[in-house]
Formats: structure tokens, sequence, C-alpha cells
């Protein structure tokens, strides 16, 4: 492995052991949040969040909505920090999320939230920050320091985080087992190998990814990693959406790449596959059974910890494939670390 795979290679390896940590350092601050959000139960939830952690946001909505039956939406840093303009959020929870909490635009919403009688919460992995300081309850991630600029345990920290969350909040024990497991799991997603897609993704020059309930936020992700770490632009997908018109873009040898959720959307994203490899596409979906052209993954355990497995399996073909294009996995051309956004 060269010296431009060395730290992103190591780190997307430390999320098991922060997934673990979480067990010790957030029930306290989650008990406090849900013991503040039961008080007076919000009728929205709202989430700010920017690039990985606008993609934990929508894995965040679809807890939310699903287990907890609460509408969330997605906050416009922007209302806040460039048209200065205050929401009606009394009483609503305002979630943000962020690995640094320092872009001014989220600082500057979750402040108007706060104003405007918010219940304000962050979840992020500098607990010292602005955003922390800010929002009424903290949820430390506990990724620790990751250094390589293209997100990976801290996204997977974020993920579990709102797991957590959602977990105290039904009070539902179902949860307890499948979070307990997580770290485990990650650890052996971690060493699946994805390399049947190698060939076709180093030779890309664009692919697309899909994903439904669970996984939309893995494929939303998914598309930001291939274009930070292998310049390779990748557009991301629901499945039903992607039938409303892009699937024009469909093509002989075009790659998609399929993130199967192990619950009741999974037969639609399976007959996708079969729909659009018949239309010529080189399509890779993960799969458990080890089905021809798939891509592994690990036997169901819960569906939404299957979900975050997934991004530990690609991380570690994201390694290969920036190896294979001569890419910079760990210092992507223009970005940095902290963006600070207004």
């Amino acid at each position: 492995m060269s010296e431009l795979s060395r730290r992103m290679a190591a780190e997307f390896r430390e999320a098991p052991e922060a997934v673990r940590r979480q067990a010790q350092d957030l029930p306290a601050p989650v008990s406090r949040l849900v013991a503040r959000i039961k008080q007076k139960p919000p009728a929205v939830v709202v989430i700010c969040a920017r690039g990985s952690s606008a993609h934990a946001a929508t894995f965040g909505k679809h807890l939310i909505e699903r287990h907890l039956g609460i509408p969330c939406a997605d906050a416009a840093p922007n209302i806040a920090s460039v048209y200065h303009q205050r929401l009606r959020l009394k009483d609503q929870l305002f979630l943000s999320i962020s690995q640094s909490g320092r872009s001014d635009d989220l600082v500057e919403s979750a402040r108007m939230a706060k104003e405007a009688g918010a219940i304000t919460a962050a979840i992020v992995n500098d607990t010292e920050s602005p955003l922390a300081d800010i929002s009424e309850i903290v949820l430390p991630m506990g990724a620790g320091p990751e250094h390589s600029i293209a997100a990976t345990k801290t996204f997977v920290a974020s993920l579990a985080a709102l797991l957590r969350l959602t977990a105290a909040w039904m009070g539902d024990p179902a949860f307890t087992k499948p979070l307990e497991r997580l770290p485990e799991r990650l650890a052996a997603a971690s060493d699946l190998d994805w390399s049947a897609a190698l060939g076709a993704l180093s030779k890309a020059t664009s692919l697309l990814t899909l994903g439904r309930g669970p996984t939309l936020a893995i494929a939303r992700e998914a598309a930001l990693k291939f274009k930070e770490t292998s310049d390779l632009p990748a557009e991301a997908f629901s499945s039903a959406e992607f039938m409303h018109g892009p699937v024009s873009l469909v093509a002989n040898h075009y790659p998609v790449m399929i993130f199967a959720p192990t619950d009741a959307a999974a037969k639609g994203l399976r007959e996708l596959a079969a729909d659009i490899r018949g239309k010529g596409a080189a399509v890779f979906i993960t799969d458990h059974g080890g089905a021809a052209g798939s891509l592994p993954a690990l036997e169901p355990d819960h569906p939404d910890t299957d979900a975050i497995c997934l991004i530990q399996s690609l991380y570690g073909l994201l390694v290969r494939l920036a190896e294979r294009r001569g890419t910079n996995v760990d210092q992507p051309r223009h970005l940095r670390k902290v963006t600070r956004t207004r």
C-alpha cells in the first residue's frame, strides 16, 4: 500500500472501536435529551448538517420517521446565516450533526433555533467546538481525531449515534442486541472483498449509486466518496426516483452500484437490479447470499445496523480504487478537513 492511502486505510478500521466507546459515553446525554423531549414531545424534528453529515441526516430522517412516526425536515442553513430569518421552532427538536462543529452556518442555525425556543442538540466529534457550546445537549460521536479529509469513522459514528438516540427515544429493547453486535460486525464488514467492482470502476468516467430506506444515506455518502477519493463523478438516487428519469443514463457497461437494504425495500431493489442489468448496465449489488455479480454483505442482523455495515465495506474498496486511479485518498484536491461555510 502506498503512502497515499495509509491514513484513510487505518482510520476507517477504527470505526468499530469508536462505536464501542459510544456504549459508555452516549447513554447519559441521550437520556437527558430523551427526558427533555418527553416533557413536551415535538411535532417535527429539523436536522441541520453539511457534507457527509448531511448524508447521516438522511439516515436520521429515515430512523425518526420510520420508527417514531415524527416528520423530519432538512434545515437550510442559509436561512439563518444569509437571510437571517427565524423559523417557528418553539418546542421542536433541532438536531445538528457535524464532525468539527465549526461551520459558521450550522452554528448560526443552531443559535437561531435556540432563540426561537427549540430543543437544540448536536451530534459532534469536537465537544469543545462552537456548535457544541451553543447547543443545549451535546451527543459526542467519540470517533477520536480523524486526519484523513474524507470522513470515514466519523460518518459511521454519526449513524450509530443516531440509531442510539432513536432506540432510546422509542424505548424499544429490540435495538439493544443489534447495537451491542455492531462493533464486531463493522470489523467483519471491513474485511469483505468488493474487488469484483474494481475493474469496471477503475476505467469508469462516472457511475450511479442507488439505495432506499436505510440505505439511501449509504448510497449518497458512497457517491460523495467516489468523487472525493477517486475523482470519479457519481450520482446517488433513491431507487424510486431513479425510475423517474435518471434510468435513461443506463447504457452498455455503465456502472451502477446498488446498496440493498435488508427490510421491506429489498425486493424492489433486487427487481431493479435485474431490470437494469437487462439493459446492459454493469450492476454491482450488495448481497449476503453470494449471487453472481454481487458485492458480499454480512448475514442480516437488523436492517438499520446492516446498512451501516455496507458503508464500512465500501471504504476498503475506495482505498484500492484510489490506488488504481492514482489519487490521494487522504488529501483530495481542493478540500480541507474543516469546511467553513456561511
